[in-house]
């Protein structure tokens, strides 16, 4: 699928949670500009819909909604102009209703019996979340013994320290988090200073 493919290309999601869609336009200008043009926007705020919107209405940048949880969401995520949706945990209703307006749903699964589930839905790819307290990247490699066919996006405890961690297990596909967009930086306005975090962590993605 070719948004996983740009996802793959990426092998990082800045995972955003914005207070005011007024910060979207420009957040996403910081994120192109330091090399991360993909975006993960959470539902965990009442300016998701319209951040996602004003995001990709620029037309230069990969944006997927987060923490989708109903159909609904599913549809008004769509409707803003979503590529993929991403939930914390596997729905059959939202992964089904992802593949009514076909766009990328990527499930939360971190154990055996959940990535089981996924695979019965026909699903290859899972978020795995909370990542740092479910085990891990030693988790990830462990569970991909036995799911060879799986690939994963550890998203939660991620940071710039454990980066590489997750990226060395060849299951991965990218990982989520929300380190280079710091919510202190986007209320302040210094997208400035997401431009060179993220600069930064586009960097330790490509160190070898």
């Amino acid at each position: 699928m070719e948004t996983l493919a740009q996802l793959a290309a990426a092998r990082l999601v800045p995972v955003v949670v914005l207070d005011d869609s007024a910060d979207a336009a420009p957040l996403a200008a910081a994120l192109v500009e330091g090399g991360l043009p993909v975006a993960e926007v959470t539902f965990r705020t009442a300016a998701a819909a319209d951040s996602i919107r004003a995001m990709t209405e620029r037309g230069d940048i990969l944006v997927g909604a987060g923490t989708v949880l109903t159909p609904a969401q599913v549809d008004e995520a769509v409707a803003a102009g979503a590529s993929y949706v991403v939930s914390p945990g596997l729905s059959r209703a939202v992964v089904d209703r992802c593949r009514e307006h076909g766009v990328l749903p990527l499930p939360g699964a971190v154990t055996a019996t959940e990535i089981q589930a996924a695979l019965e839905l026909g699903l290859s790819t899972v978020k795995f979340f909370p990542a740092g307290t479910s085990g891990g990247a030693k988790a990830i490699a462990a569970l991909s013994a036995p799911f060879g066919g799986v690939t994963f996006v550890p998203t939660g405890g991620v940071s710039a320290a454990n980066l590489h961690e997750y990226l060395d297990v060849p299951s991965v596909v990218a990982v989520g988090g929300s380190w280079m967009v710091p919510k202190d930086l986007i209320r302040s306005g210094d997208f400035a200073g997401v431009t060179r975090l993220t600069a930064e962590a586009v960097a330790l993605t490509k160190r070898d």
